[in-house]
């Protein structure tokens, strides 16, 4: 089978479980911003703790799906490899979430939450548990088993959404209607924007009931050799994950605490940001589903004579595709932004063109720093990703006083184009691939160039909006048939 084709397959069998997750993921926006649902001071508290949990995330993992990527492809028949960092996953992660537990209280404090210590508990074992998946998950890919891997993930959300709607819409309509069934009494208006977290935590441990089977590979036990082996290549990209969720997160999480209003004022800011930031989620699906199957591919491919010109074409494909998206989002905004229904959050729909071409560049980013994995200079990759971060920090720190959420968004651009950029240039040197850079921009610049004029000239014509908006569309899948299949290949 062709390997783009085997590829593509992949990321839509990966992508089945990310996009339908997402998407119904989408429709529970609309749940929790309804007049009747959270305040968006409450939904403020929804985007902080979870722009946290990305940092626990890379903490907990510390580099070990990637590790293991690596050397099950140099070393097929060690077993000991997955077994060693499946056991090293449940240590860590049990005692991370003992720990936080008992300490849940002064940490809840710190945050300005002393009221709710529960959350703090909760998510200290949903990050444990999704830690102690990651492994098997991993696995998954590996032995190429995507319609499990897509299977157990839609299961996880089928969960995660049902209880969601449950608590938050049943419940919680039949508590404020005064009932006294016992529907109404599963909803605690003090537990409030906690269902949420509960609901995720339930999720979660379904999830890693259905990954039993894939711990058998436990009995091969722990060696310790292998398992140094790995942390040497796994720790630096630790410096690399916890580089990249400064640049994905630190915005939410700094808000609150650097912009010039109280608490509560800041709060209701974050809300408008983190809902809006979801309208980008389009994107975010792409990216992810195509980075499940785009890891093995690299690693399973790089062996081969013709690898480059190949991951040269996949940058191309990806291009077209991601500018689609933004074009696809930016055209309809005034569609997609109704997936927010309280309108206190609308003022906020400025962000969301720039945090989408924020996140078509970070994509970019992802193939484009392939070079420092298979050349084993992760250290390198963390010096990039570090420099990435120190630079997300010094905009949103001066930024986000001056501008507020509108700065962390071109924060959030300005970084994804720095590390593409920079991938590229070190790519060429340390591991070149003939990427056809001249071609991506052209899209990339055509894309941006339709939203500006749509932006600034279509309202004048409202009768015929949506047709101008398709004819837009249009015109650039014609320039995309003109380039690839048209015009002969040239490398840049």
């Amino acid at each position: 089978m062709n390997p783009l084709k085997k590829l593509a397959s992949q990321t839509a069998l990966y992508g089945i479980s990310s996009i339908l997750g997402r998407s119904l993921n989408y429709l529970l926006v609309p749940l929790y911003t309804r007049p009747a649902g959270l305040s968006p001071a409450e939904f403020g508290v929804y985007t902080e703790m979870y722009a946290y949990v990305g940092f626990f995330v890379v903490l907990l993992t510390y580099g070990m799906e990637t590790a293991f990527f690596r050397f099950a492809n140099l070393e097929p028949s060690n077993k000991k490899i997955y077994s060693s960092a499946l056991i090293s996953f449940l240590v860590t992660s049990l005692l991370f979430a003992v720990a936080f537990t008992l300490a849940a209280g002064p940490i809840a404090t710190a945050l300005e939450y002393p009221e709710h210590p529960e959350y703090i508990s909760w998510f200290a074992w949903i990050l444990a548990l999704d830690a102690i998946s990651a492994l098997p998950f991993a696995k998954l890919r590996f032995d190429n088993k995507p319609l499990r891997f897509a299977l157990i993930r839609l299961i996880n959300i089928g969960v995660n959404i049902g209880l969601n709607v449950f608590f938050l819409y049943f419940a919680l309509n039949a508590h404020q209607a005064g009932e006294t069934s016992w529907l109404a009494q599963c909803y605690d208006p003090n537990i409030g924007v906690g269902y949420i977290f509960i609901a995720n935590l339930v999720a979660t441990i379904v999830t890693l009931i259905l990954l039993l089977p894939s711990f058998k590979g436990i009995a091969e036990g722990f060696h310790r050799p292998t398992w140094q082996r790995m942390m040497g290549y796994g720790l630096p990209l630790v410096i690399v994950g916890l580089a990249g969720i400064v640049n994905e997160t630190l915005d939410r999480a700094l808000m609150k605490y650097l912009l010039p209003g109280d608490t509560e004022a800041n709060l209701y800011q974050l809300g408008v940001y983190g809902a809006n930031y979801k309208l980008a989620m389009l994107m975010t699906i792409f990216i992810q589903a195509y980075r499940y199957a785009a890891e093995p591919f690299f690693f399973s491919q790089a062996k081969e004579q013709d690898s480059k010109p190949l991951f040269a074409k996949l940058l191309n494909y990806f291009a077209i595709a991601g500018a689609f998206i933004f074009l696809t989002v930016t055209l309809y905004l005034d569609v997609f932004k109704w997936f927010i229904r309280n309108t206190e959050f609308h003022e906020g729909l400025n962000v969301v063109p720039i945090l989408l071409m924020a996140n078509l560049f970070f994509g970019l980013y992802i193939s484009l720093s392939i070079w420092y994995k298979l050349t084993d200079k992760t250290s390198l990759g963390g010096w990039v990703a570090l420099s990435a971060a120190a630079l997300t920090i010094a905009l949103n720190v001066w930024w986000i006083p001056l501008f507020g959420y509108t700065g962390s968004a071109w924060a959030t651009l300005i970084v994804y184009v720095y590390l593409a950029v920079v991938s590229l240039i070190l790519g060429n040197r340390y591991y070149p691939i003939p990427y056809q850079v001249g071609r991506i921009a052209v899209y990339i610049m055509v894309a941006a160039l339709i939203f500006f004029i749509d932006s600034n000239f279509t309202h004048y014509l409202p009768a015929h909006a949506y047709l101008i908006k398709a004819v837009y569309l249009a015109l650039y899948g014609a320039l995309v048939y003109w380039l690839e299949v048209k015009q002969r290949p040239q490398t840049t």
